[in-house]
This record gives C-alpha cells, sequence and structure tokens, in this order.
C-alpha cells in the first residue's frame, strides 16, 4: 500500500493548493461541477469564504450567503464547525442579547399551546447529542445538463457534525398533538433578503410522522459549543436525512397544521421534484411534482483531492471518503479506475448513530504512470445506488447524485 508519507505536501507527492490547481488546469475536467479546474477558471479561482471562525469555503452566493465545503474539507469524521456548509434564504438575524431568553413557540393543531423560552425547553426536556447529516436539497445540482436554476453545488453542501438538543417529539407530546394534526410549519426570524422582518424569509414543514422521529431535534449546541449565529443561533431544528431547508434556523415557532403547510417555499416547483421524467430543459408542469423530502444516497471521495498528483513509482492508492442515503443506511461502497468497468467493494463503516455518514476505505491498484479516474458508488440498504450521471432532470435541480469521481497524476 501507499504510505501516508505519499500524500503530504511535498514537490515529489501531493502538491500545495497552487500546484494542485495547476494539475488539475491540465487535466480534462469532468463536467459541470469541475468547471472550476478548466483553465481559465483555475487561474481565477473559486471566491472563497473569507468569515470569522470559518474555514475557506467556495462562495456560491452573496445574496443570501451560500458557501460549501470543498470535498476534500469533509475528510473529518464528525464535520468540523469551521467546515460546515453554510445556506441562507435570508439575512442573518442580529443575536439576542440573552439568548436563554429567546422563545419558541408551539402552536395550531395542539391541546397546549406553548411558548417557552430557551432556558425552559433546556431545562423542561433530557438533552441528546447525535452525530447527524444535514444536506442542502441542491446538494448535487450542477452535476444537471443542462444547468438547473439555483446555486451551483458540487457534493460539498452536506456535513455530519454533533448535534445536542432536546427532541421535537418531547416537545409536542408535551403540547399534545390533537387528532389533526399532520403537518408542521416551521418559522425563524431571519430577514427577507428585502430587509423585511414581518414575512419569513422561507416556511417550510414535514409530516407529523417525521417530527415525532427521536432524531428529529430543536439543537442549541454544535460539537459541544453553543450555536454559532451564521449556524443559527440560539435555537435550530435540524431534521436529518431529509432537505435541509426544513432544519430552521433562528427558530421561533413551529405551527402544528391539520394539512399540508403552504408556507413559502413549499408551492411551485421549491423542493419538490418530478413525479415522471420530463425532458431535462423543459419546463416542467407543477402539478406533475411531489415534495422532495429524503436525500438520495450519495458517497463523496474526500481523500486524496481532485488534481492530486502522485510520486513516480506509486503503485496503490489509498482512498477515504463519506457515503450517507437520507432514511437509509450504507449497504456498500464499491470504488474503479476504470471508468466504471471493473469494480472494486471498500470498506465501509458503521454509522455513529442512525442518519450519522458513513466512513469508506479502500486502496486501488495503479499499475502504471498516467492519468487516472477514480470513481465510487454507494448503494443503501433500500437498494438504492448511484447512477453514473445524474438523472430525473428538474427545473430546481433536487437530487442530482452520480457517481463521485476524481482525478490523480501519477509521475512518469
Amino acid at each position: 500500500m501507499t504510505k501516508s508519507k505519499n500524500f503530504n505536501a511535498s514537490r515529489r507527492t501531493v502538491l500545495t493548493a497552487a500546484g494542485t490547481a495547476t494539475v488539475a488546469a491540465a487535466l480534462p475536467p469532468l463536467g459541470a461541477a469541475l468547471a472550476q479546474s478548466a483553465p481559465a477558471a483555475a487561474a481565477k479561482g473559486p471566491k472563497l469564504l473569507e468569515m470569522p471562525g470559518k474555514a475557506k469555503l467556495v462562495v456560491l452566493g452573496d445574496r443570501p450567503l451560500v458557501a460549501e465545503t470543498p470535498a476534500e474539507m469533509m475528510d473529518d469524521a464528525v464535520t468540523p464547525t469551521d467546515k460546515l456548509f453554510i445556506r441562507n434564504n435570508g439575512q442573518v438575524p442580529d443575536a439576542p442579547a440573552d439568548p436563554k431568553a429567546w422563545r419558541v413557540k408551539i402552536d395550531g393543531e395542539v391541546n397546549t399551546p406553548l411558548d417557552l423560552s430557551v432556558g425552559e425547553l433546556t431545562s423542561r426536556f433530557p438533552s441528546v447529542t447525535y452525530q447527524l447529516l444535514l444536506e442542502c436539497g441542491g446538494n448535487g445540482r450542477s452535476f444537471f445538463s443542462p444547468e438547473a436554476r439555483g446555486n451551483q453545488w458540487a457534493n460539498g453542501g452536506a456535513g455530519c457534525p454533533q448535534w445536542t438538543g432536546v427532541r421535537l417529539a418531547d416537545v409536542l407530546k408535551a403540547a399534545g398533538l390533537k387528532a389533526s394534526a399532520v403537518y408542521t410549519g416551521h418559522y425563524g426570524k431571519d430577514p427577507t433578503l428585502a430587509g423585511e422582518t414581518d414575512k419569513p424569509s422561507i416556511s417550510r414543514g414535514m409530516p407529523i410522522a417525521k417530527a415525532m422521529e427521536e432524531h428529529t431535534l430543536i439543537a442549541f449546541k454544535l460539537n459541544g459549543q453553543d450555536l454559532p449565529l451564521i449556524h443559527g443561533a440560539p435555537v435550530r431544528l435540524v431534521v436529518p436525512g431529509w432537505t435541509g431547508s426544513l432544519s430552521t434556523k433562528w427558530l421561533t415557532r413551529i405551527w402544528v397544521r391539520d394539512k399540508e403547510h403552504d408556507g413559502p417555499g413549499m408551492g411551485g416547483f421549491s423542493y419538490r421534484v418530478t413525479k415522471k421524467p420530463i425532458v431535462p430543459g423543459s419546463k416542467g408542469d407543477e402539478k406533475d411534482t411531489a415534495i422532495l423530502e429524503a436525500m438520495p444516497v450519495r458517497s463523496v471521495i474526500t481523500f486524496p483531492a481532485d488534481g492530486t498528483r502522485l510520486a513516480a513509482g506509486t503503485k496503490t492508492l489509498d482512498l477515504r471518503g463519506q457515503a450517507w442515503s437520507g432514511d437509509a443506511e450504507i449497504r456498500s461502497v464499491d470504488v474503479s479506475t476504470d471508468y466504471g468497468a471493473t469494480w472494486k467493494i471498500a470498506k465501509v463503516a458503521p454509522p455513529a448513530n442512525k442518519f450519522a455518514w458513513q466512513r469508506f476505505t479502500a486502496a486501488v491498484d495503479l499499475p502504471t504512470s498516467g492519468y487516472y479516474e477514480v470513481w465510487s458508488k454507494a448503494t443503501d440498504t433500500k437498494g438504492a445506488t448511484q447512477p453514473f450521471a445524474a438523472g430525473n432532470w428538474n427545473p430546481q435541480g433536487y437530487g442530482a447524485n452520480p457517481v463521485s469521481r476524481i482525478r490523480v497524476l501519477v509521475d512518469a
């Protein structure tokens, strides 16, 4: 096997960030998601986030702020707070003077409406800590062809940190759900992009069954520390495995409803996928869509980085990556160095708990010097597997999860 020293930042092995970009520029791009590796873009480089307490994420949008995690930064078993992606829909609200005084209402189809401070939430209900996958609904959007509307995520709109909070189910039980309760509607304090504070920038909801799932949390800590403001302080929802738009930041209200929620972000093509395949690039029919819920199966090669240059004589490449799948666990991950002609089974670790991603590792042979593409594909316990190309095109670009690919060059 290749020793770890073959992947350090020396000139003989893995190049520095600048050197890797040069190598990537000399290699053909893998598609839209790697367009930044094309020669012109490589010289300019992607816009990187400059924010205290955050790593240099790739900025996909400034208004609202959207920033994704490069694949090589997704290599940690537990996502560090500084490397967790950012997805906003409106502006970031002001930090509260007293976080414990922040209030969350539970009303609607309940017997006893609640209006609880954060202090009351944390003292009245038991706290739990889980490692939970959070993923933007549009993760993978850039893999679609033609381009779909929205931020052009590669695979970096996902992370799996530790969250501490109270179970939403416990809070709803305390409120006493009526028999008529079928759906939730979520509200946060983030102003709209126009600065309006009297209407929500987004308000999505979920079936009561998901709200009552024990891993759905009202969270107040991230990786053991108080939530940072950018990630929803002082409290937010964490709805693992399902589209991240349900995990409302700066949470102020959960409206229990007797019908499907109809707030901003629930209509049109927003967070909806087509019920039957449509011609890529076509307009589509809003009436022929279903709400996006569980996210699709995905694997991401996190080590080595795309564009890595390896020393002459390297015969074996040690791979690492993460895999996950909505409501399911990962059954297997396979890797290939010959464009999918043959596959090798990777070793997949069990999840830390339900809804946590799973680490995969493999050693692949590189018989000669030259250019290689290394692919990974995951299969979940429900039998779903990653396709070779993003399928089921939809106007807003949800559900793109093709095989993960990196490029390496072995010196002659």
